[in-house]
């Protein structure tokens, strides 16, 4: 199996396109060929590619920023001596200025497949402003981890943020690649822009069902450690939106969902009461965690573990979002005046006035169904399963594998 960057860098052929024009580069540290060369320095080893700047998402071209919205600077490579721009700092969209430093940019990020993860939401301001200065942009595709499985409520209208880029699911079953196609063709752009395809990824095969389990795993940002996190990440993820600890500040980060309040063992219980179905293809486990940062810092967690591996793993029946709402849905049963959803005050990605988690879910129809005593697990599916229909026939036309 092979990557864009290592096809793109192994391929005379294909970079021949790109001589005599300025290159950019949009990376983060999972940006690696199969050696675990950095992309811009295996790109810089080419006689005919000129690099005239670089570029960093959330988290930063080095990754060194541990939390959300820690923003990053720009700076100067020390190594390869061109500018590094940062799209999570000053700016998230790229300047004018920033896209005179380059004819063609090239994008190389490793996604988790979920719409709130927002390397992808920079990818369309890319593309958007690509399409403004004739620029070109081509991204040198890699695996989605989670696969081809889409899940969760598509993102109403007026919902739109820097964690919601267009009215996808939560769970998208896309490569970068794809969605470059499909933001393409939904927001009508004019912009030259190219994939630089995989060669021989296999979605649908076990053990990895998305992830190539030859190749090393690369953390693409601080707190996403592994492929049992990319799995988790499309439900775990509304715990930004909660009050529960996701773990932050612990050695698995949105594997895991506690508080020092709440009973772990009794959550798993009435989740499985509520929806046994809901939790197939894993296995909950109750632990005992530490925050050494973050939510709950210092203090005993009671929580709960997703195992999304090993032999009892069902990629197809594993349902993410749908695991995390039901705990949330248990906790509300369980404990109902607990104060589940961080307040208004919490900015989340610079929102105003609204809570986070319906910024996460892109409307407020999954706080409502949790919140909502009278409601069952069916009734978020006559929700739900509509809108994941439509998405599977709504990318169809851009999938590439």
């Amino acid at each position: 199996m092979k990557n864009g960057i290592d096809r793109l860098v192994s391929d005379p052929d294909l970079r021949k396109p790109l001589a005599g024009k300025r290159v950019a580069l949009l990376a983060h540290p999972a940006s690696v060929t199969a050696d675990l060369t950095h992309s811009l320095d295996a790109l810089a080893m080419c006689d005919d590619i000129t690099l005239s700047a670089a570029f960093g998402p959330q988290h930063g071209l080095r990754g060194d920023k541990q939390d959300n919205m820690m923003e990053s600077p720009d700076y100067d490579d020390p190594v390869h001596g061109i500018p590094v721009f940062s799209l999570y700092g000053e700016v998230r969209r790229p300047t004018d200025a920033m896209m005179d430093s380059f004819d063609v940019i090239l994008i190389d990020l490793q996604d988790l497949g979920c719409r709130i993860y927002t390397f992808i939401t920079t990818l369309l301001y890319v593309l958007e402003a690509a399409a403004r200065h004739g620029k070109s942009v081509w991204v040198l595709d890699r695996p989605n981890p989670a696969g081809r499985p889409v899940e969760g409520l598509t993102l109403r209208a007026g919902w739109e943020s820097f964690v919601g880029a267009g009215p996808m699911p939560m769970r998208h079953g896309m490569t970068l690649g794809e969605l470059g196609h499909w933001f393409i063709r939904h927001f009508g752009l004019d912009v030259e822009y190219r994939v630089i395809e995989m060669h021989y990824w296999l979605p649908e095969a076990g053990p990895g069902y998305g992830w190539p389990m030859e190749r090393l795993w690369v953390n693409p940002s601080p707190n996403a450690p592994n492929l049992n996190m990319a799995r988790c990440y499309a439900g775990t993820v509304m715990l930004e939106g909660a009050t529960l600890s996701e773990a932050r500040g612990t050695t698995r980060p949105l594997e895991i969902m506690g508080a020092p309040d709440i009973d772990a063992r009794a959550v798993i219980a009435e989740m499985q009461k509520l929806s046994p179905d809901w939790l197939a293809g894993c296995v909950l486990r109750d632990i005992w965690f530490e925050p050494t940062f973050h939510k709950h810092v210092g203090q005993l967690c009671n929580g709960i573990h997703i195992h999304a591996e090993g032999p009892t793993y069902d990629h197809e029946a594993f349902k993410p979002w749908r695991v995390q709402a039901l705990a949330f849905k248990a906790i509300r049963r369980l404990y109902p005046d607990y104060p589940l959803w961080r307040g208004t005050d919490f900015k989340y990605e610079y929102t105003n006035d609204v809570l986070a988690i319906d910024v996460i879910n892109g409307s407020p129809l999954l706080r409502e169904w949790i919140d909502d005593a009278a409601t069952a697990p069916g009734d978020l599916d006559v929700l739900t399963l509509p809108d994941e229909q439509a998405w599977v026939e709504e990318r169809q036309p851009c999938l590439i594998y």
